[in-house]
């Protein structure tokens, strides 16, 4: 069942919306903390969000973009703010398609099942600054370059794309490779880093991976 995240903070009308999705056989969730709308539906991680623009504590445009550059999903606009200029700004901030309220219903969940089908095949797809990592074949995509990570390579490299832009845990990412949150090995986790930068090298992205002092290791944000 395809799962549709809701950022609407006309209560009213969210029920409206959740009613109408639902009700075509889909599961639809309201993000009910919009101080922290962009953290909520990164852990919801669904696989369609819509997203109203005039919003407190946070614009719908920031959210939209803090929301693309961590994650690959398809991200529907359904606001009351009908001006082109408005439009084109959301287009080019990464929204996939553009509503102006009122709308009926039934172009709503159109629009919605078009770009879930547009999707299907990318959303393993998880995007952390520059880099893109597909979290079945470990596929890292840098500025058009693109490599086949190793397993475990690929599993450091996943869990700190999910993580971005904060730190992930030593004892976390050895969790995920080895299912404990024990070290085996002081240095095991440092030779499986120095490996995942040496094959990012060849993309010309060995400086991706950041160490934390004393917390653990990130990617950094922006240009490396």
């Amino acid at each position: 069942m395809k799962t549709i995240a809701i950022v609407e903070d006309d209560e009213f009308l969210l029920e409206e919306i959740i009613n109408t999705f639902e009700s075509r056989g889909m599961n639809a969730v309201g993000v009910s903390d919009l101080k922290n709308a962009v953290r909520e539906i990164i852990k919801l991680s669904p696989d369609l969000l819509v997203l109203d623009l005039n919003l407190p504590y946070q614009n719908g445009l920031e959210i939209c973009t803090a929301v693309k550059s961590k994650i690959n999903m398809p991200i529907l606009i359904l606001t009351a703010r009908d001006s082109l200029g408005d439009e084109i700004c959301a287009i080019n901030l990464g929204a996939d398609d553009y509503l102006t309220k009122p709308c009926h219903p039934d172009r709503l969940i159109a629009r919605a099942q078009r770009l879930l089908s547009t999707y299907e095949g990318s959303l393993n797809l998880v995007r952390a600054g520059m880099l893109t990592v597909d979290s079945v074949s470990y596929k890292v995509s840098y500025k058009g370059e693109n490599m086949v990570l190793p397993e475990t390579s690929g599993k450091i490299l996943l869990t700190l794309a999910k993580a971005y832009p904060e730190t992930a845990a030593k004892e976390e990412l050895v969790k995920t490779l080895w299912g404990t949150g024990e070290f085996l090995d002081p240095n095991i986790l440092e030779v499986n880093i120095a490996r995942l930068r040496k094959s990012l090298s060849e993309i010309g992205a060995d400086s991706a991976v950041i160490t934390v002092r004393g917390e653990g290791y990130k990617i950094a944000e922006g240009e490396v």
